[in-house]
């Protein structure tokens, strides 16, 4: 795979541009994970709310990314490029269906968040109320994660 998959430091190094580099990639349809790079930075004492929000913006975008992706409309192009089936995207479609664009804040949760992006933007729910509830989930998520990893580590 990718060099990034296999080494993440290098994104750690990179400091805040790294973190934020790594939370869009994070978003999006790549197999990717922020969480080492921010934890990263957190345990070489970078600032956690400062990693929080750089973070959160950084995922954000590349949840609307998504969004704006599946905004197309092209479920073969997300199937092709993006390697999601049919069945996947109409089973969230299905499930999201009469909850609207507060359902973005779940964007956050691993394996069906990106899913649930492509969905919305497939769905063409409102582009604001998508990003503002996605950066809600998002953020508590940072936070949470941000402040149990600053309480672990204040342990050792």
């Amino acid at each position: 795979m990718v060099d990034a998959f296999i080494n993440l430091d290098g994104f750690v190094e990179w400091g805040y541009f790294g973190l934020f580099m790594a939370a869009f990639l994070a978003a999006t349809i790549l197999p990717f994970g922020s969480e080492v790079v921010f934890g990263g930075l957190i345990a070489a004492g970078f600032d956690v709310w400062t990693s929080i929000i750089v973070a959160t913006i950084g995922n954000s975008i590349g949840g609307m990314t998504n969004y704006w992706l599946g905004s197309f409309g092209k479920i073969e192009w997300i199937e092709r490029f993006m390697k999601v089936k049919r069945e996947r995207i109409e089973k969230v479609q299905a499930w999201l269906h009469g909850r609207g664009a507060i359902m973005s804040f779940f964007v956050f949760l691993p394996g069906v968040g990106d899913i649930i992006a492509l969905a919305l933007g497939f769905m063409r729910a409102n582009p604001w109320l998508v990003l503002i509830f996605m950066t809600l989930g998002k953020f508590a998520r940072y936070v949470v994660v941000g402040f149990g990893l600053q309480e672990i580590l204040s342990w050792f």
